[in-house]
C-alpha cells in the first residue's frame, strides 16, 4: 500500500500511454480513444506525435515535454490534473519511462496523491527479448549506454557478471563500436542479437556470436533504430563447456 496515494481525492487524470515504435497498425484502440479523451497531450517531439495523432484523427491540443524540460515542467502539469484536467503523456515509440522520459512525472504525481492510468502496448524491449533467439526466462534492461569511456566501460563488467540475457538500446552510429566493446570484454563466443528497425518496412535481425557480428558491422552502414541483446558465457557454462568438448 502506497501511503501518498490516500490523500484529498484527484478529479483529473494522468495517462501513461504507449504509442507504436514504428508500425502504426500496433496503436491499440484503448490508446486511441484515452488520447482523444484528454484536455492536453505531453510529447516528448510534439512534430513526431502531430504525425500519429493525425493519423487516428486526434484533435487534442499538445505541449513539449522531455528531458530538457521535465523538471521545470513537472509541478505545472500536476497541477493541472489536480484541478482537474485529463492529461496524457507520450514519447516518440513504445512505452514513457522505459528509456524514455516519465520516470519523473510518475514518482511525483504518487507523491502528490495521483495514480497514474498506463495505457500499456508494443514494446521495443519485448519485442527485442522474443526475437533474439536467446533465453528469456530472466533478462536485464540496460537502456542506453554512457557515451563517457570510463563509466561505458564500468557497465559492460557489470553486463558481463549478470548470469542472463541483456537488452541495450544504442544509436545506429555507435552499434559497431558498441559490438567490438561487447565482444572485448565478454568474449567472442558470447551469443549476440541486433534487431534493427523492429515493426518498420526494413525490420531486420542478425543472430550470431559477437565475433560474427562485430565483424559484420565493420562492413555496413548501420541505420535505424537498434536494440542488442546478449548472453554473457558464465563461468559454470565455460567449464560445461569445456568438458563437453574435452
Amino acid at each position: 500500500m502506497n501511503l501518498n496515494s490516500v490523500a484529498t481525492p484527484v478529479s483529473g487524470e494522468l495517462y501513461i500511454i504507449s504509442t507504436p515504435i514504428g508500425n502504426l497498425d500496433d496503436m491499440t484502440l484503448r490508446a486511441i480513444e484515452t488520447l482523444k479523451s484528454c484536455d492536453i497531450i505531453l510529447a516528448e517531439d510534439t512534430r513526431h506525435t502531430r504525425i500519429l495523432l493525425q493519423h487516428f484523427q486526434i484533435n487534442v491540443p499538445m505541449a513539449a515535454y522531455h528531458a530538457f524540460n521535465e523538471h521545470g515542467k513537472t509541478g505545472e502539469v500536476l497541477n493541472r490534473v489536480l484541478a482537474g484536467a485529463k492529461v496524457g503523456l507520450v514519447t516518440d515509440a513504445g512505452t514513457p519511462c522505459v528509456a524514455d522520459p516519465g520516470f519523473l512525472l510518475v514518482r511525483e504525481a504518487v507523491k502528490a496523491g495521483i495514480e497514474p492510468k498506463i495505457i500499456p502496448g508494443v514494446s521495443a524491449l519485448t519485442f527485442a527479448v522474443a526475437a533474439s533467439g536467446l533465453p528469456s526466462d530472466r533478462f536485464a534492461f540496460y537502456g542506453f549506454l554512457p557515451v563517457k569511456s570510463g563509466r561505458r566501460s564500468a557497465r559492460i563488467a557489470e553486463i558481463k557478471n549478470e548470469g542472463k540475457s541483456v537488452v541495450i538500446f544504442e544509436s545506429p552510429y555507435r552499434v559497431a563500436k558498441l559490438l567490438k566493446e561487447l565482444c572485448d570484454q565478454l568474449g567472442g563466443e558470447a551469443p549476440c542479437a541486433v534487431i534493427r528497425e523492429a515493426t518498420k518496412i526494413h525490420e531486420e535481425v542478425l543472430r550470431g556470436t559477437l565475433a560474427e557480428l562485430s565483424a559484420l558491422a565493420e562492413k555496413r552502414s548501420w541505420k535505424g533504430e537498434c536494440a542488442v541483446v546478449v548472453h554473457p558465457i558464465s563461468e559454470d557454462e565455460q567449464k560445461l563447456d569445456d568438458m563437453t568438448f574435452s
